[in-house]
């Protein structure tokens, strides 16, 4: 089980990373909840890891704490809420707002989040509610972020892609349609110059 990894970041492309540990380059899948909080590329990071073998694939999933790691992993244990939707889900809301979603049965707010319609929400309020009763006061606050990204599994990371394409392509893979996505970056792509400003701002639109 690999539990923690300390490198140097040698790539960000939401939402992958890679991670130079010895020399060894680890690929690791995070949600933006925890991505906008990467430093740059060249210095050094420290993640928490869940791994996840499957028989086609082996998956790393990082964390910038434990508690965000804890929730995926309680996530996951939801029936059908697999490693992806949760990931969706940690990108859409941080630790304290899914918390306080679940504790207000806020549907509204889960159901905002693409993948997660009516009846998964409501199958997240019931399974989650005891579970998370006491998260509130245990678990340390986390800045506020918007919900941003979650990219098929299998795609690796690129080089050489622009930040509006590779905006667009982020929310195409959250679940928007080729068209409204292409519709919302360009929208704003005077206006913001990374990709992650564009994807946090399109997504902030789009949800308002």
């Amino acid at each position: 089980m690999i539990g923690r990894l300390r490198g140097i970041l040698e790539e960000k492309q939401p939402p992958f990373v890679l991670l130079d540990v010895s020399g060894v380059g680890y690929e690791l899948q995070l949600p933006m909840s925890c991505f906008y909080q990467l430093p740059e590329i060249g210095e050094t990071v420290t993640l928490i890891t869940h791994f996840v073998v499957r028989e086609d694939a082996q998956l790393l999933y990082g964390f910038h704490d434990h508690a965000s790691r804890s929730l995926f992993r309680e996530l996951i244990k939801v029936n059908g809420i697999g490693p992806k939707v949760a990931l969706a889900i940690l990108s859409g809301l941080n630790v304290e707002q899914f918390v306080q979603a679940v504790n207000a049965e806020d549907l509204t707010s889960l159901t905002k989040i693409p993948g997660v319609g009516k009846k998964t929400a409501e199958r997240l309020l019931i399974e989650m509610k005891d579970r998370l009763k006491h998260w509130a006061v245990e678990l340390p606050s986390v800045s506020s972020v918007d919900p941003a990204l979650q990219l098929d599994m299998q795609h690796p990371i690129q080089e050489q892609i622009s930040p509006v394409e590779e905006a667009i392509a982020a929310l195409i893979a959250l679940g928007y349609k080729p068209v409204m996505a292409e519709k919302a970056i360009q929208k704003i792509a005077r206006d913001y110059q990374s990709s992650e400003e564009l994807i946090r701002h399109a997504l902030k639109a789009m949800v308002s």
